[in-house]
This record gives structure tokens, sequence and C-alpha cells, in this order.
């Protein structure tokens, strides 16, 4: 489900020499909403989602979604820096080329990491931030069954390797994961895709998300299935050490509620918004 003919795609060169794909849905005048995705996946996870934020009416957003460097059609150098910062950065270098002085950022998963540093790096251009089953630390990863390989993975991969590794990203019974999605895994590169789970990792463990966003003074929206497989839902409670941070659970969903339910998450999403855009 997209935008049909609305939306427009373009491509900026970041400062490091990588191409980053854009995509970008509803009014150009309108407040913008900045969706980051999350590992091994790309702008279209949130295609579900785009037509309930971006369809005409006073709470319409400018959505802009990226290919982070490494996923979808961005391109995927070997020797590209895949660690969060550099990830960030290039995303700040995005919404310049676009002239975007601010914008709500909503990232999932892996997607409010990078949204996190970018917060971090560039304070003035997020006037608020959305985390989707975003886990606040590593202390919150679940390991039995997380359908991460146990070694390293054939490449590439099998469509049978490839649905056990996204099988844990969902969790709303009879739900079945789109082929397309799938397609996104095939088309990184071995060391794109170890290279972005890795970097992901070393920033948890430099310093946990809600003590980052603790001394930010950004308003928080945390949103988190309650029956995510991956990251205990539980751990969603930590992210309250943020100041006037709002914690919702959405019972009967897993780790990608965008997919499972987009309505329960374009709700509160443009409630906040109209808030904080």
């Amino acid at each position: 489900m997209t935008v049909s003919g609305t939306t427009r795609f373009s491509a900026v060169t970041s400062a490091d020499g990588g191409t980053i794909h854009v995509c970008q849905d509803g009014p150009r005048e309108a407040p913008v909403l900045l969706l980051i995705h999350g590992s091994a996946s790309s702008a279209r996870s949130w295609d579900a989602l785009v037509p309930l934020l971006a369809a005409p009416g006073a709470g319409a957003r400018r959505v802009v979604r990226v290919d982070l460097l490494g996923h979808g059609r961005s391109d995927k150098p070997d020797d590209g820096g895949y660690a969060i910062p550099d990830q960030a950065r290039r995303v700040g270098e995005v919404l310049d080329r676009l002239g975007v002085g601010h914008a709500v950022v909503v990232g999932h998963s892996s997607g409010g990491v990078t949204a996190t540093a970018l917060a971090e790096q560039r304070p003035e251009l997020v006037s608020g931030l959305v985390l989707v089953n975003t886990g606040p630390g590593l202390r919150a990863f679940i390991t039995t069954g997380s359908g991460a390989p146990a070694g390293p993975m054939p490449w590439p991969p099998s469509d049978e390797q490839i649905r056990q590794l996204a099988s844990t990203g969902f969790s709303r019974p009879g739900y079945r994961v789109p082929d397309a999605l799938l397609d996104e895994v095939r088309a990184m590169t071995p060391h794109s895709f170890t290279a972005t789970m890795q970097g992901t990792r070393a920033y948890l463990e430099q310093r946990v998300l809600p003590d980052r966003l603790a001394g930010l003074g950004k308003p928080l929206l945390v949103l988190f299935g309650e029956d995510d497989r991956r990251w205990r839902a539980s751990s969603a409670a930590d992210y309250l050490v943020v100041p006037g941070a709002r914690v919702e659970l959405l019972p009967g969903l897993g780790h990608s509620p965008i997919l499972e339910d987009p309505p329960r998450v374009a709700g509160p999403l443009l409630d906040f918004a109209g808030l904080h855009g």
C-alpha cells in the first residue's frame, strides 16, 4: 500500500560520497515527519503507514523517508562507514539538502538508535522523537529464539533463512511477512548486513538510549508492541527516566507494529506530531 502517484523520489550524495535514496509524500508545505527504518529493512517498511500520515486534511504531514547507507536503493560500499553516528550524520545532510529546518523524527527498531544519534548531533533539527520498538539497551534484548543467525550466514541467504531471521519481527496471529521486505535482505551485501548490525550494538554498548535522551530536552513518545519477541516490552519503562516521556504499549502486536497494525501507530504518532511538529 502506497500513496500512488504522489511519492517523490530523489537521491542525495553525502559528504563521504555515498548516495542516499529519499522518498517524500504529502504536502510540501506541511510540517515534516522523518521516518527511519530498522536494520535489514528500507524506506518501504513504512509503506502501509505513509497514507495515514500524508493523507489530505488538517493533520497531513510532509513525510520524508530515507534508505540508510547499505539498505534499499542507497549505496552499499564495502568501505562505507556504517556506525550509527555516521548514519545519523547522513540523515542530517539529507534534511539540509531538502531545506528542512526541523522535523519530528520517528525510528523503528534500530532506526530509533539512529534517530537518537541525530538528536544528539543536530538537536536543532529534531523537534520531537518517536521510538517504535527500539530496545533501550542490550540487556533488554531477547537472546533465546531471537531469529538471529548463530554464525556466518551464506550469501545470498535462502528464502528459508530469511524467513527465519524475520520471523521474530512479527507477532500478530496470521500475519505474513511481505515478500517485498524479504527482498530488502537479499539486496544487501554481506558486509553491509554485518556492519550495520555491529554498528547498532556498538552504540548501545557505549551508553543506553534513555541516558542519552534524558539530558537532551526533546519530547519523547515510545510505542512498543507488547508481544515483541526481540526486545522485552517491559524495558519500554526504562524510557520514563526521560523528563515528560510518554510510553504506550500496544497489546497483541510484536516488534513491527508499523506493519502489523498501521492505524494503531498512526493515531498516537499524529497526536504527538500535532503537539511538537
